[in-house]
């Protein structure tokens, strides 16, 4: 049996990747070394403004992380021209903005790490950390950094 390809499986998400967005201040959207990608981070789209647990509940924050996760295929798609290029999700990186007492990180970047799974399949499962920040650029709730394993 073929494995479908991850347009095809955007596709049957219903997703339609946007353009990539680009920096926000003097940096790259990404850097390959090697045959590793590092993707900078990234927001959700529409640019929502504050915190998880008090602007935003959890369910609200895994929307926004899976938001991220697809800005995140849009710069992979733009500079590589396919996502069947990736060999491998390396890991996932989320940084939550979050009140003190918000417990719930981890549920949060759910969101980008099971749209990763069904993109990707086995070479989607990844490492992961995820931390509560007190502030993130422009009041986001989340911002991802990321990095993939990809043809050479």
């Amino acid at each position: 049996m073929t494995e479908l390809t991850a347009a095809i499986k955007l596709e049957r998400l219903g997703i339609s990747l946007p353009n990539a967005s680009n920096p926000q201040a003097k940096y790259s959207n990404f850097v390959i070394v090697n045959s590793l990608m590092f993707v900078s981070g990234k927001g959700p789209s529409g640019n929502p403004k504050g915190k998880l647990g008090e602007d935003f509940n959890t369910d609200e924050g895994y929307e926004f992380a899976r938001q991220t996760g697809i800005e995140i295929l849009a710069v992979i798609k733009q500079a590589l021209g396919s996502l069947d290029k990736v060999k491998r999700v390396v890991k996932i990186q989320g940084f939550v903005n979050a009140t003190p007492d918000f417990e719930e990180h981890h549920k949060v970047l759910d969101g980008c790490s099971e749209l990763m799974l069904d993109v990707f399949g086995d070479k989607g499962n990844h490492a992961r950390s995820v931390l509560g920040a007190i502030s993130v650029r422009d009041n986001l709730p989340i911002i991802i950094d990321s990095i993939f394993e990809i043809e050479e």
